[in-house]
Order: C-alpha cells, then sequence, then structure tokens
C-alpha cells in the first residue's frame, strides 16, 4: 500500500492501462451473466428507449415541434437521442462507479491490488453501450437524411470528455458511499434531477429571455458535453472555438479529480475495517 500512495492516480491508471481494460471486458460480459440472452440485454434498452421516444415524440404529440421548435431546426427525435446518448452513459458509469469499492470489495482487501483502478474499470465498462448507442444514433442520423461531415470526429473528443468527468467524481463518490451508504440513493435521485437540469429533452434558446437561468444551467459541466455532442452531429463549429467553455470544462473537472484524489487518499486506509 505504501507504495501505492506514492503514485499519483493519473500514472497509476496509466501503468495499469491493459489490467483496466481487461477487468473491463470482464466486468461488462459478468454482469448479465445466468440470463438466457446474456449481454444481448445491455444493447435492448437504447434500442427500445430510442423506439419509445419516436413514438411518442414523432407519432403521438403533434404539438411537440411548438414545445421544443425554439432553437431546434432539425427532427426532435434526432435531437433528443443525440442527447441521450451521452447521458446515458454519464448516468450508467456514474451509478456503477459509485458502487465499485464495494462490489469489488474482496480486492479492496488485497494489500497487492492497486484499488484506484477499480473506478476506472467501471468507467471504461460502460463505454461498451455507449459505442453501440453510437451505432444507433448515427443509424437515426442517417435514416432523417443527414450526412456524414468532418465534424463528426468531435464525438471522439466529446465522449472522452465525458470519460473524464465521470472518473474525476466516481473518486469522491466511491470513497464517501462506503461509510455513508445513502449516498447511492441520493446519487440515483440526482440523476433524475439532473436529466431535467440539462437541455436534453430542451433546448436552452427557450431560456433566452431568462439569461440568468442560462447562465445557471451553462454552469453544469454536461451541458458542455451535450451541446458539444450536437455540434459534432448538426453544427459547423470546432471546440476550440468556443475556448472559454473548453477551459471552464476541463477546469471543472481537473477540480473536481484533484478533490476525488485527495478525499480517496485520506479515506483509503479505512476501506478494509469497513468492508
Amino acid at each position: 500500500m505504501e507504495t501505492e500512495k506514492k503514485t499519483a492516480l493519473l500514472p497509476q491508471l496509466w501503468e495499469n492501462r491493459r489490467l483496466i481494460w481487461k477487468l473491463a471486458k470482464n466486468d461488462f460480459k459478468t454482469r448479465y451473466a445466468g440470463s438466457y440472452l446474456g449481454i444481448i440485454w445491455a444493447f435492448v434498452q437504447p434500442v427500445i428507449t430510442v423506439l419509445v421516444y419516436w413514438l411518442v415524440f414523432e407519432k403521438g404529440f403533434s404539438a411537440k415541434a411548438e414545445m421544443f421548435a425554439s432553437g431546434v431546426e432539425v427532427p426532435f427525435v434526432v435531437y433528443l437521442t443525440s442527447g441521450l446518448v451521452p447521458w446515458f452513459y454519464f448516468s450508467e458509469a456514474v451509478t456503477h462507479s459509485t458502487n465499485a469499492l464495494i462490489e469489488y470489495h474482496y480486492l479492496v482487501k488485497k494489500v497487492v491490488f492497486k484499488i484506484s483502478i477499480l473506478p476506472a474499470v467501471k468507467v471504461v465498462a460502460a463505454c461498451f453501450i455507449h459505442t453501440f448507442f453510437i451505432g444507433v444514433l448515427y443509424l437515426i442520423y442517417i435514416c432523417y437524411g443527414f450526412g456524414i461531415h468532418l465534424y463528426n470526429i468531435q464525438l471522439f473528443y466529446y465522449s472522452f470528455c465525458m470519460m473524464a468527468l465521470v472518473l474525476a467524481i466516481s473518486y469522491t463518490f466511491c470513497s464517501v458511499v462506503i461509510f455513508f451508504r445513502d449516498l447511492a440513493q441520493i446519487v440515483a435521485i440526482a440523476l433524475q434531477i439532473g436529466m431535467w437540469a440539462t437541455p436534453i429533452m430542451w433546448s436552452i434558446s427557450n431560456l433566452e429571455n431568462h439569461p440568468l437561468l442560462q447562465i445557471l444551467f451553462k454552469l453544469n459541466p454536461l451541458y458542455y458535453v451535450v451541446m458539444g455532442y450536437r455540434e459534432a452531429l448538426f453544427g459547423g463549429e470546432w471546440f476550440f472555438m468556443n475556448w472559454k467553455m473548453t477551459l471552464y470544462f476541463w477546469a471543472v473537472t481537473a477540480a473536481l479529480f484533484a478533490f476525488g484524489s485527495w478525499v480517496f487518499e485520506r479515506l483509503r486506509p479505512h476501506f478494509s475495517d469497513v468492508l
């Protein structure tokens, strides 16, 4: 344990990247072990979710255009799905990484195992479903007549942004939840609120008469990622052109990671006692 303490978290993650990848694949496979369809269930939810929203908003509500027309110039189901893709990854990765140390408690008690990689394992494992969901998004994107263009490659950048943000948050959550198990329920409620606090089902342009509210919602780092996904698909702007939001996002992410690392290091000596 002493050797691990002297090494910063980021170098540890890089040094153990192959182990993280191996554990992430195993984590994803075993999550659905014992069911008849196995990992197929992991990919059913994105498809069903997209179909439900398509039926409801494209076929059910004729008034949807009036509700969401402000600032939205693409079909609503495409606009909505492009926001759901990063949100579903964020929600799943945060939920599973919060319980990473509890789930792998038998590894936490092993002195020789670097438990600092466990949150990263959950973050990487969530990428498998996320990659499939991006494929579903592209299928819908193309079906609605949109063409592939160079700006699409920014999806790789914004996916990396999402991974970095989740990882930054996970170290605080996974450390505290061991001593305060109610945190898992608080996180679940916060995710429900967060979905509506992020412009996924609505456009921030609807708040053009409330500039202070716009600023408040833009302080949410998820705003940068969600709008980034949409810029990569429908916009014509590179991420570095919006340098103020880019700088703000990475400053917040770095601060969250620094705080999470500090909390993790302070509480780590007591993990095995509680688990």
